[in-house]
């Protein structure tokens, strides 16, 4: 065989042998490094599945604790993935702009049911028969799952409550009625139109300087509408009239986003500015 063509078969052979090889690595399986446990709750009736993302180092730092996000909607299929990925990167040791955190992913069962009080409005009682029940998963988010999440991985206690849209309301109302139960919120397009605004209008009932608002409180929204935008508005006034430092409430408006795509640029955004309040806390 000439030298030439003794080449170009060893070239073709190796090729096939390359190509062989990265189809053999691209079939092997690849999942996000995560726990998946079930909670029965009293409160519920019912078995809760929970996705549980731990930090880089969470099995080697033993004496460590680590603060904790709370997530609505934290299904594979819904916020979880993203989430944690922004938790991941931002906690990168080159990037530094979020403490090492675990994340718990809330999946769903019925978010109507449990991310919505009751409503007067006659309509949105028919087209939604089962909504109106938060206070029942309220209590399971205080009475049980933060004991569950608190007995099972080292935390700290720092625990952050992530909410979008009837999550958003969710996450709002708990701010109101129940502060202390979270340290910080992120909350993303609240669906604040619920039962006629009656949750802002709780808002503007409070006493003008109220200690009990203590957390502190992100909102962000896109361009989703003047009622959406319009609420959100609301509320970030509402709290700011009741707090006596400021940078404990604040509001972000992505214009390029709408109600769909807010929500990964605003936990990123957000992330970072808790991080950042960290550092000034730290001062005081």
């Amino acid at each position: 065989m000439p030298m030439k063509m003794l080449f170009a078969f060893l070239a073709i052979a190796m090729s096939i042998s390359f190509n062989a090889d990265c189809q053999t690595q691209s079939a092997l399986p690849f999942s996000v490094p995560s726990r998946q446990l079930t909670l029965h709750s009293n409160h519920l009736g019912e078995d809760r599945v929970l996705n549980i993302y731990l930090p880089l180092g969470y099995d080697t730092l033993t004496k460590q604790n680590f603060d904790v996000i709370y997530l609505l909607d934290g299904s594979i299929d819904e916020d979880f993935i993203h989430v944690c990925g922004a938790v991941q990167f931002l906690s990168f040791s080159w990037i530094n702009q979020c403490q090492p955190t675990i994340v718990v992913g809330i999946e769903n069962v019925d978010r109507r049911r449990d991310f919505t009080f009751p409503t007067s409005v006659e309509e949105d009682r028919k087209t939604w028969p089962t909504t109106g029940h938060s206070a029942s998963f309220i209590s399971f988010l205080d009475d049980e799952l933060q004991p569950f999440i608190d007995s099972q991985f080292r935390t700290s206690n720092r625990k952050i409550l992530i909410g979008q849209s009837l999550g958003g309301l969710l996450a709002c109302q708990i701010y109101l009625e129940q502060n202390a139960m979270f340290t910080d919120y992120i909350i993303i397009s609240p669906s604040l139109w619920w039962d006629n605004e009656s949750l802002i209008k709780r808002y503007k009932a409070l006493p003008k300087t109220n200690a009990e608002l203590n957390a502190s409180m992100q909102i962000a929204v896109g361009r989703e509408g003047r009622i959406m935008v319009g609420d959100a508005r609301k509320l970030d006034r509402l709290i700011k009239q009741r707090r006596k430092r400021r940078y404990h409430s604040k509001m972000l408006y992505f214009r390029a986003c709408d109600h769909g795509d807010v929500g990964h640029l605003a936990v990123y955004a957000m992330l970072k500015e808790l991080n950042l309040r960290s550092q000034r806390r730290a001062k005081f």
